[in-house]
């Protein structure tokens, strides 16, 4: 079966955008469809594929994963006589946080949808804190992106789920702020 086959595909992901990240990801837009309507084998294929080019935006940041995980998995699953190719390629092509690309379907909503929701909540937290060098740099990620997925989500099952991890995602973020102490606040006595 071509999912089985996609899942052989992960075994270089590593990282915040690791497998367990993908199978997350997976798992909560076949949730999705499940409830909206969608297709699930195409957002399950979409969502295993979605950052297979991730290593390779790792290794060049002039490489949009995105776009070249779209070409990877056209590739693959054009080899594998898939005949819902387009769906998830425009699925992955637009997943990303930075695309301009809109989702057209219901598929890709979902999966630009999952994708955002793995990074809320207390599995968020811990992605941003791995990927962060500082606190302060930890703290500038949440404020300009993590607290701003909630209003960018598409069906109305993400934005249920994502009430929830927002409110637990700002609290922490706020009670790390309140713990942070400036060099300026620091008294040392000599």
């Amino acid at each position: 079966m071509i999912i089985f086959k996609a899942r052989n595909l992960l075994k270089h992901l590593n990282g915040t955008h690791d497998r367990g990240h993908t199978f997350r990801v997976a798992r909560m837009a076949r949730f999705i469809a499940e409830i909206e309507g969608a297709d699930v084998e195409v957002v399950t294929l979409a969502s295993l594929l979605h950052d297979i080019a991730r290593p390779l935006e790792d290794k060049n940041t002039s490489v949009d994963h995105a776009l070249e995980g779209a070409k990877m998995a056209a590739d693959f699953l054009s080899q594998n006589g898939y005949e819902k190719t387009e769906q998830v390629v425009h699925a992955i092509q637009c997943h990303r946080f930075r695309s301009r690309t809109e989702p057209k379907t219901l598929e890709a909503r979902i999966l630009r949808d999952a994708d955002r929701l793995d990074a809320l909540g207390a599995i968020g937290i811990a992605r941003v804190l791995m990927f962060s060098s500082s606190l302060n740099e930890a703290l500038e990620h949440f404020e300009k992106k993590i607290l701003v997925l909630k209003n960018t989500l598409y069906t109305d099952t993400a934005k249920r789920i994502a009430e929830q991890r927002h409110r637990f995602t700002k609290e922490f973020v706020e009670k790390l702020k309140s713990e942070i102490i400036k060099p300026e606040d620091c008294f040392l006595e000599g």
